[in-house]
């Protein structure tokens, strides 16, 4: 279990977080709602570490158990999608990885360098990296923005599948997103 413990968080006047407190089950999806501006993207940066809460604790997580997607993608752009993923996972095959791949619509696209890709499917590649990491914690900040409809379905049933087990903490606007992700629990941040 991860315990959040009133993390409050200011950007000089802007309260972004004021004593939030939440517990993340081990092993189970949790989706994140609420308005844009409420702190979600704020909570996850401090979870990973790379905010500092002005008050508060996180009690359960150990930054180097965790994979992450950024709302942006941040892929190494002179590297192939292939290179991308293999960057946190180089004794993986190659073969599983294209088999992936293949699963989320990206056949054909293994060599090609990220800078050439469309943004959804640098969106695809990015959650692929963030899949094959090790780890047991994944936190995938709006994940499936600019996905269609049919595609965004698959790779929700992709990670859905792939992520059993794991700790999932997803942000999301969208309800149907929370339904295919089978979350056992849903926070609404104000």
């Amino acid at each position: 279990m991860i315990h959040i413990k009133n993390i409050s968080k200011s950007f000089g006047e802007n309260k972004v977080l004021d004593h939030f407190s939440m517990t993340i089950p081990e092993g189970e999806t949790t989706c994140l709602m609420g308005a844009s501006g409420c702190g979600k993207t704020t909570l996850l940066r401090i979870l990973m570490g790379l905010e500092t809460a002005d008050e508060g604790t996180v009690e359960g997580l150990d930054p180097s158990r965790l994979s992450a997607v950024f709302q942006e993608d941040r892929l190494c752009e002179n590297l192939s999608a292939m290179a991308n993923i293999r960057l946190v996972c180089l004794s993986k095959d190659k073969k599983v990885i294209a088999d992936q791949m293949d699963q989320i619509g990206l056949a054909g696209c293994a060599n090609q360098p990220a800078r050439e890709l469309s943004g959804g499917m640098r969106r695809r590649i990015a959650l692929l990296r963030a899949i094959n990491a090790p780890g047991d914690v994944l936190i995938l900040d709006e994940p499936f923005k600019g996905l269609d409809d049919k595609t965004k379905e698959n790779v929700i049933l992709f990670v859905d599948r792939s992520c059993k087990g794991r700790t999932l903490l997803c942000v999301t606007h969208d309800e149907d997103e929370v339904g295919a992700l089978n979350a056992k629990q849903v926070i609404r941040m104000r």
